[in-house]
């Protein structure tokens, strides 16, 4: 019993890291319909605004303030992705809407360009980021150990899918990404700056990224490749959740995280992964459009 809630604890761990990176995914792919490469990158931005912060905290700050570098590299990572994600966006994506296949290739240079940014200005392949001491070890529960840092991911997964949801449904700018998503050309006719949400929605995106970035450095190092190992599995829970469903995206994520976990723990990593791809396959042959899809009047 202890060994099984201990793999379902670190199946809605992974579950909610999955989750903070499908988010922003799962708003620019629903929304302007174009597959993002780069979001990996976006998430490394967001592991390395972190590790700026850190850096500045040490050098410039008495060492007691340390441990509060955490609540400044939240912020940080949000608001650097987003900008980074605002300028790919108003260089890049704006001129490919409506062709998916040259948003794919054109953000997967981008990331690459990225990348090499990261190389050229930190050096090192990996750089370490230290845990404040808050987050550092575990709680211990009838005779179980939850890590700290992972307790804190899910809070935080928790908070930004609680802000999502009332962002988009209980707020103005909300309603019109929401109109624009089921259908552009009416909300365009009735004054809807599609534009404006669009560089806004993307934003939002590469921010959510970048917050996925700061959760990760609480796991292991960090480095230019750091989301790379992330982005399929982003794409993977959006699409079984549905093109642009924040509760489907949930859904998703958390199911996939637990089934993941349980895979590996009755079997190995390897054959783990094969039978989670398996039913992926079969689910999506049932419900092609993902656990929910968005119902509109335009036709197609």
């Amino acid at each position: 019993m202890e060994g099984i809630i201990s793999q379902l604890f670190n199946g809605i761990s992974l579950g909610s890291i999955l989750l903070l990176i499908a988010l922003g995914l799962a708003i620019t792919f629903g929304l302007m319909n174009v597959i993002n490469m780069a979001h990996g990158e976006l998430i490394m931005i967001g592991a390395y605004a972190t590790f700026v912060v850190q850096s500045l905290f040490i050098d410039y700050l008495p060492e007691s303030m340390f441990n509060w570098y955490f609540v400044l590299a939240v912020p940080a990572a949000f608001l650097t992705a987003a900008l980074v994600g605002w300028l790919l966006e108003w260089t890049v994506i704006r001129h490919l809407y409506g062709r998916p296949l040259d948003s794919l290739l054109a953000t997967f240079g981008a990331g690459l360009i990225l990348q090499q940014a990261a190389r050229s200005i930190f050096g090192a392949p990996n750089v370490g980021v230290q845990s404040p001491a808050l987050l550092s070890g575990a709680v211990e529960i009838f005779s179980i150990s939850f890590p700290k840092s992972r307790i804190f991911i899910i809070l935080l997964v928790t908070a930004c899918v609680l802000f999502m949801f009332y962002y988009f449904y209980k707020t103005s700018n909300g309603r019109r990404i929401r109109a624009v998503m089921q259908n552009r050309d009416m909300a365009s006719s009735v004054g809807i700056s599609t534009r404006q949400v669009d560089s806004t929605t993307f934003a939002l995106g590469a921010g959510f990224a970048g917050i996925a970035g700061m959760a990760l450095t609480l796991i292991g190092p960090i480095g230019p490749t750091l989301g790379t190992a992330y982005i399929i599995d982003a794409f993977m829970v959006v699409v079984v959740g549905g093109v642009g469903m924040l509760l489907g995206t949930v859904i998703a994520a958390l199911g996939i995280g637990v089934f993941n976990t349980g895979f590996e723990y009755f079997t190995n990593a390897s054959m783990g992964r094969v039978l989670l791809f398996v039913i992926i396959i079969l689910f999506l042959q049932w419900r092609p459009n993902g656990l929910f899809n968005l119902r509109t009047r335009k036709l197609d």
